[in-house]
Order: C-alpha cells, then sequence, then structure tokens
C-alpha cells in the first residue's frame, strides 16, 4: 500500500503522533535545556536523604566538648525540586556526591572571630621566642578545623559605602576596647546602635584630612592618584588614613597585625577599607619587589633599626625605586635620649641603603615628619665605602614571599631604560591598561587567554555581559571584593569604575602575576588556599574564583577551601566560581550543605549567595 494511501485510511495518526512527539521534546529542551545542564542542575537542585560524611576536626579540636552535630537534609524551595527528588537514573556515586556534609560550629572564646593560622595558641605557646613578633605571624594548624565561625548575637547587613567610612553597626563588630583605650586619639566612638570614626588617628588626633594637608604643604611633588596610587600602610589603626585616600584615587593597602589594638583591622574592613592582618617579624612581607609607590608609617611601633635593620630592608626591597617612605613617630620630633638614639640609628641606616632624606618637618600640632625616597639605579650602592648592607645575591633576587625569612641584603635595580635607570609607571589610570615592564614574554605566554591586551578585553565584556546584568547580583551591597586567582587583574581593571575595591590574591603555585597588578595601579597579596587567609571572618562581600580549583585539588581537600569561603564572606555575599564540569560535581554539594541560595548554574559557572545559616548547637538546622 502506497504511503499516502496509508495516512488518507487511518486519518493521520501517525503524523498527529509525530507532531505531539516533537513538541513534547522542544518543550523539554525549552525548560530544562541541554542534558549536560540538566545534570549540573540535578546536582544544584537536589536535597537527597543525608548520607553522613564524616569531616575532619570538631568543636571539641577547637576546645568545645559539645562534639559534632548532624544537619538536617531538606529539599530545595526551588518549584522543580519536588520533580529532581524523584528523578530517575543518578547513581549511587553521584548521590553520594550530592549528599550533605556534617559542619559543626566552631566554640571557645572569641570564635566568632576566629583566624585559624592566627589563633593556633598551641604553636603560639610552644614557641621558643616572641620578641621579634612570632606570635603574630601564620601558624595554621594541621589538619585543618572544618567548622563554621559563629554570628555575632544580632548581626545586620553591613552599613553601604560610602555611609560605612565614617559607621558602622556596633553588633556588628561588639569591639569596643579602642573606644576607651583610644579615646583621647578620636579613633573611633560609640553613637547609639554604631561605632563611628571621626577620621582620628595616634598621630593625627584632629583629624586625617589635617594630616594629609601637612603632608602636600611640605612636599607637592607627591600627586595622589596620578604619580601616587599605591601605597602601604604599615600599622594603619582602623585605616583612616587609606579610607581618606580613596577619594583621592589612592588604593591604600592597609596593614596591622592582630594584637592588643581589638579588632582594628575587622573595623577597617566594616568600613569597607582595604586592609590585611600582617606584621613585619621574622618573615618577608607577602608581597613582590617594588611595587608599592609610598609606604606610609605613622608612630606604627615598627623598631626600624632593629635585628641589624631587616625591617627597614624589608620595606626596602617592596618600595618602588624612586618611591617614598613617609614617616611621622616621636623619635622625628622628640629630644628625649631613647627617641634621638632612635634618630640617630635610623639616619645612619637610611645612608647605608642610599636613601635621600628630602624633607623634615613639624605641623601645628608639633608632629614630625621626615620623607625619604629610594634610589632608581644601582649608582650609590656600588659606591659606598662600606658595603654594609651588601647586595643580594642572584639566588636571593627572585620574587618568593611565603614563608621566606626576612633579608639582610639590598636588592639591585632593574633598569629600565637606557641610562640604567628605572622608569616609573605611566600616571593613573593610563596605567592600567598599559603593558608594565614587568610583564616579561615568557610570563605573558603563560596567559589563559591570550596576551596582556586579550586577557584586558576578555574582562571587559564578560564583566559587562554577565556579572554586571547577566547573573542577578546585586551590587548596591558590594564594597569589598576578593579576586582569588586574579592572574593580570583583569577582573579588578574591569570594575575599575564601580565603587569598589578588589584584593588581587595570585597563588603561590601559579604565574607570578603579582608585580603586574602593582605595575597596573591595583593590589594584591601572594596566598596558598591550602590554608587559611588573613583576614577576620564576614569581611569580603563577593569572592570570585576563575579556575582556581584544578592546582587545587591535588594538594588540598576542596571541603577546606569551602569553609574558608564561608568563614571570610559576609551573610548576604556572593560567590562567583567558574571552572571545570570535575571541580563542580565536587563543589555543588559542598556549597548547598551551607546552605547558599544557588541563583545560576550554567556555561561552567556557579553563582551562589551566602545566608545567615549555621549549624545548631541542638544538632539541628538553625
Amino acid at each position: 500500500m502506497a504511503f499516502h494511501e496509508y495516512l488518507k485510511q487511518t486519518g493521520y495518526p501517525f503524523i498527529c503522533a509525530a507532531a505531539t512527539l516533537v513538541l513534547s521534546v522542544s518543550a523539554l529542551l525549552l525548560f530544562n535545556g541541554p542534558p549536560w545542564k540538566n545534570y549540573l542542575y540535578q546536582i544544584d537542585q537536589q536535597r537527597s536523604q543525608s548520607l553522613p560524611t564524616s569531616t575532619r576536626g570538631s568543636s571539641e579540636a577547637h576546645g568545645d566538648s559539645k562534639g559534632s552535630e548532624t544537619m538536617e537534609s531538606s529539599v530545595s524551595q526551588n518549584p522543580h525540586s519536588s520533580d529532581l527528588k524523584r528523578e530517575k537514573g543518578l547513581d549511587k556515586e553521584q548521590v553520594k556526591q550530592i549528599s550533605l556534609y556534617n559542619w559543626v560550629l566552631c566554640g571557645g572564646p572569641g570564635s566568632m572571630d576566629y583566624i585559624p593560622c592566627l589563633d593556633n595558641m598551641k604553636a603560639i605557646k610552644a614557641l621558643k621566642s616572641r620578641k621579634r613578633m612570632e606570635h603574630r605571624e601564620r601558624h595554621c594548624p594541621k589538619p585543618s578545623l572544618r567548622c563554621l565561625v559563629p554570628l555575632p548575637k544580632g548581626y545586620r547587613k553591613p552599613v553601604p559605602w560610602p555611609k560605612s567610612r565614617d559607621m558602622v553597626w556596633l553588633n556588628n563588630v561588639p569591639h569596643t576596647k579602642l573606644v576607651e583605650y583610644k579615646k583621647d586619639q578620636n579613633w573611633v566612638q560609640i553613637s547609639g546602635d554604631y561605632l563611628s570614626f571621626p577620621g582620628g588617628g595616634t598621630q593625627f588626633k584632629n583629624g586625617v584630612s589635617r594630616y594629609v594637608r601637612f603632608i602636600e604643604k611640605i612636599f607637592p611633588y607627591i600627586k595622589w592618584g596620578k604619580d601616587v596610587r599605591v601605597i602601604l600602610d604599615v600599622g594603619c589603626g582602623v585605616a583612616s588614613f587609606g579610607g581618606y585616600l580613596l577619594d583621592k584615587g589612592v588604593l591604600t593597602m592597609s596593614m596591622a597585625p592582630k594584637d592588643e589594638h581589638e579588632a582594628q583591622i575587622q573595623l577597617a574592613l566594616e568600613r569597607g577599607i582595604p586592609a590585611v592582618l600582617s606584621v613585619i617579624g621574622t618573615q618577608r612581607l607577602t608581597f613582590p619587589n617594588n611595587v608599592y609607590d609610598i609606604v606610609h608609617c605613622a608612630r606604627c611601633r615598627v623598631h626600624w633599626d632593629g635585628d641589624g635593620g631587616k625591617p627597614l630592608l624589608e620595606i626596602n626591597r617592596v618600595l618602588r625605586p624612586g618611591g617614598f617612605f613617609v614617616w611621622s613617630a616621636t623619635p622625628v620630633y622628640r629630644d628625649d635620649p631613647k627617641d634621638q638614639d632612635i634618630w640617630k640609628a635610623m639616619v645612619a641606616l637610611t645612608e647605608s641603603i642610599c636613601w635621600t632624606m628630602l624633607m623634615k618637618e613639624t605641623d601645628s600640632d608639633g608632629i614630625g615628619f621626615v620623607i625619604y625616597q629610594k634610589p632608581v639605579s644601582n649608582s650609590c650602592y656600588k659606591t659606598r665605602a662600606v658595603q654594609l648592607p651588601p647586595l643580594c645575591e642572584d639566588k636571593d633576587m627572585h620574587n618568593a614571599t611565603w614563608y621566606i625569612p626576612l633579608g639582610t641584603c639590598l636588592y639591585e635595580i632593574l633598569s629600565s631604560g637606557s641610562d640604567n635607570r628605572y622608569g616609573w609607571p605611566e600616571q593613573w589610570p593610563e596605567r592600567l591598561n598599559r603593558k608594565p615592564l614587568s610583564l616579561s614574554e615568557k610570563l605573558d605566554a603563560m596567559s589563559s587567554r591570550g596576551d596582556f591586551y586579550e586577557d584586558g578585553k576578555f574582562w571587559t565584556r564578560i564583566v559587562s555581559d554577565r556579572y554586571l546584568h547577566g547573573f542577578g547580583i546585586d551590587w548596591s551591597g558590594i564594597q569589598n571584593i576578593m579576586d582569588m586567582n586574579a592572574v593580570y587583574g583583569g577582573f579588578a581593571a574591569a570594575l575599575i569604575y564601580k565603587p569598589v575595591w578588589v584584593m588581587n590574591v595570585v597563588p603561590i603555585d601559579g604565574p607570578n602575576t603579582l608585580p603586574v597588578i602593582f605595575d597596573r595601579g591595583l593590589i594584591g597579596i601572594y596566598h596558598d588556599w591550602c590554608e587559611s587567609f588573613n583576614t577576620y571572618p564576614r569581611t569580603y562581600d563577593l569572592l570570585h574564583a576563575e579556575y582556581l580549583f584544578g592546582n587545587l585539588l591535588p594538594r588540598c581537600d576542596i571541603i577546606d577551601v569551602t569553609a574558608e569561603m564561608d568563614r571570610i564572606l559576609r551573610p548576604g555575599g556572593w560567590v562567583v566560581v567558574h571552572d571545570t564540569m570535575v571541580v563542580m560535581e565536587k563543589l555543588l554539594p559542598l556549597v548547598r550543605s551551607l546552605h547558599w541560595d544557588i541563583t545560576l548554574s550554567d556555561s561552567g559557572y556557579l553563582v551562589a549567595r551566602k545566608g545567615e545559616w549555621r549549624p545548631s548547637l541542638r544538632g539541628s538546622n538553625s
């Protein structure tokens, strides 16, 4: 029988059936996407019955005898969750991968501000000496403690920028020791439900604006936000100096140890000002050579001439050739024997490393300043009558700074012109998008997206298309951002016109691109993500991780990295991860176990938002 005659006789049921089949398949693809995306969606959304996974560490390990608790399993509130729950086809291994984890609260005094590598009291108590600030350096617990920090009672969504520069919620950082301890210096005050910041400091109790204007008066060659873009403020207090300079187009890395000045760095970050916990003790700072335009110290309590001058030699290492050291401290302006002995030692030390004293003045408040400049060539080094400190050997010239002892030598200045002098970067903002001299052809060849310029074009496009408009991120509440694998800082550069700042992290096991980031006029730091970061909990609004985990998985457990991300992220903060399917299969169930809301999982991107969930002390969800 001919085909058309068969259709006539049967009343075209074949066509109807075929059309129904085609429409069904089309609808399935339209609403669920391609099969690989549906698999990601299964991992992302399904909350199966808990198959408990033991995790190393407990509240007992952190000094809490309550032991571990088990989280209840629950089904996502996504409208499609019931369909996913019933969906067939997941094998036992896939079910195991999406099972929940047994998270516990960190216990003991100070647990809500727990910083693993700075609060390891067992290691600190075992130190043979503390005279060189060894107890303020990193001592990471091994194995890592897998616990979640509790929230302060009454925690609220942070005050938005720029209002946060002047006041923050007291309940978010419930520490008032500085209010009393520094009451005559106007660091911080209690104003109802807020902590307010009048802009004072140890050396500028009458206000940071007056202090900065005096620097401009005595040394007008400092062009904030043009020639001077990146500053290191040592012993920063609550970072009022760096906060004030943000309006002048200057990025300041405010730095102080976790010490008896309670919560100063936590207050700085809650205000929305770049800051990091660090100390000049026995080890190098985790910054490259020759990158800061200015290093500033306002009575920062660092004994620059101590230990054979190692602290000042470390500042010389990170200071850009031709850069300035601005020092306001009692030895500059007081005449008592102790201060004068320090001043004499400082004069001798700065002369031995060829620094030029450009200015020494005292303001109307009686505060003295001295401004030094680092040389721009090696000529002075080689003509010194006594070669002390000596020039570093080639093996000392690399940029490695991760657990490396402080040096005792001078780094030679690499010339950038025919006259053997170092060239200063172009003025800001031109320097942002010009290929820096620190970017060698070999390093540029390691870029995953072509050369430096192609990398910049990629980030400009992708940030505009996805991050700002496609991911549903509420940018109105974002000020502190961390790029966990920054490469050239392209992500930060693409956000330059947003009222945010970015901590660009360069992992120690990857290409050394951090000098490039500083030369562009951005700030950053080296870090090993197998360990905890030097910051307080709840100090970042957005964490960005572009192909970070591939290099980490052979060395670290992804559970530890995820717990650290939860620690440093504020409630209501966002995470954007772009990585391989292998990483996503491991990461997504962990993110769900933390009760973060996943808003998008497409094309290798994971966008999630942290809530206020914490495991309950009663052993159930809170």
